[in-house]
């Protein structure tokens, strides 16, 4: 069975548990360069979409900021990549 498929039963509230053995090995994490905490305000109505949006991908409401700050930047990085070769 394919993980996609896997998914999908465990969204449908299957058992899945099956597919997971224990037996795999860790990974060890990618290096990372030190990470520096930050403070930023948010509105509620923000705060609001950001929490919809972390229980819709299932992650946390840090994984969806980092995650969408960090795609914002790719686009940007992209978008002067693209500007500069014109």
């Amino acid at each position: 069975m394919t993980a996609d498929k896997i998914a999908a039963a465990a969204d449908r509230g299957e058992d899945v548990t099956k597919f997971f053995t224990g037996k795999g090995r860790m990974m060890t994490g990618l290096p990372r360069e030190s990470i520096q905490r930050v403070n930023v305000d948010f509105t509620t109505e923000i705060l609001n979409e950001l929490d919809h949006e972390a229980e819709r991908l299932n992650i946390s409401r840090q994984a969806v900021i980092k995650t969408m700050i960090s795609d914002a930047l790719d686009r940007k990085a992209e978008a002067r990549g693209r500007k500069k070769a014109s």
